[in-house]
């Protein structure tokens, strides 16, 4: 949740990214679910972000559609990625950093980091 200054709350939906579930209703608990949602909660909580919107904003769920930045400027899209707790997905046409999800998704999975450890 994305609480902007005029204090509206609002989902972002991360671009290019896609983790496990935690809360699916077909099919619950995904494997290394619990630890991106808490990887993504800490990095985040209590934190200023800025938001990057690319050519779609919003999908057809009315979800705001965003690359997300930490205050130093780590992109927590590819950051997720990198670490091994997302997979890439490219929903066109909002493909603007593809090339770099796909090349972060391949040494992940080479390093076996998490999501890939056992695949």
């Amino acid at each position: 949740m994305c609480r902007f200054p005029d204090g509206k709350e609002e989902k972002i939906r991360l671009i290019g990214v896609n983790t496990p579930e935690t809360s699916h209703q077909k099919k619950g608990v995904e494997y290394y679910g619990k630890e991106a949602k808490e990887f993504t909660k800490n990095t985040l909580s209590g934190k200023r972000v800025k938001l990057e919107l690319d050519m779609q904003p919003r999908d057809r769920y009315g979800r705001l559609l965003a690359y997300v930045y930490l205050s130093d400027g780590t992109m927590l899209n590819a950051l997720l990625v990198q670490q091994g707790y997302a997979q890439v997905i490219i929903n066109p046409p909002n493909i603007k950093y593809k090339d770099l999800f796909s090349k972060l998704e391949t040494e992940a999975r080479e390093q076996r980091k998490r999501l890939w450890k056992s695949k």
